[in-house]
């Protein structure tokens, strides 16, 4: 079945993700695949980098990390199932290079009814939903 399951996390809005994680969760634990989750954070643009400390963007990283190991400590699987890694740049870019280079099997997204926003931008939920290689799971 899947052995290598995605779930991309928003930091912002992590109760979003709790339905897509408890998916994966039920996935790994039938298949005893592993679950990855994956937290992408944005570029900040050159031109507002003198505007910043100089261990602004490590503070970021390590800030990110903590918080999304916080969230992989509590999900119900053992310790080696289970990984979370931090990314930058744009969400379903690298989520969905990610998924390539680590040969994910299923990706869970957790997603909310879309806005009028999301129907003129597009969502990233939606993006990596038409351009995966591997299946997706949309669960709200």
């Amino acid at each position: 079945m899947y052995r290598s399951i995605m779930v991309p996390v928003d930091l912002a809005e992590a109760d979003l993700a709790a339905p897509a994680i408890t998916a994966a969760v039920s996935f790994a634990k039938v298949s005893g695949g592993m679950v990855r989750l994956i937290y992408v954070r944005s570029l900040i643009p050159v031109t507002y980098m003198e505007f910043v400390p100089a261990d602004f963007d490590t503070e970021q990283q390590e800030d990110a990390e903590a918080k999304l190991a916080e969230i992989a400590a509590k999900i119900d699987l053992p310790e080696e199932q289970v990984s979370a890694k931090v990314l930058i740049g744009s969400v379903h870019g690298e989520v969905l290079a990610e998924a390539d280079a680590s040969g994910t099997d299923l990706i869970v997204i957790g997603s909310r009814e879309p806005g009028m926003l999301a129907y003129v931008l597009g969502s990233n939920a939606s993006a990596i939903v038409r351009r995966a290689k591997c299946s997706v799971l949309v669960v709200r």
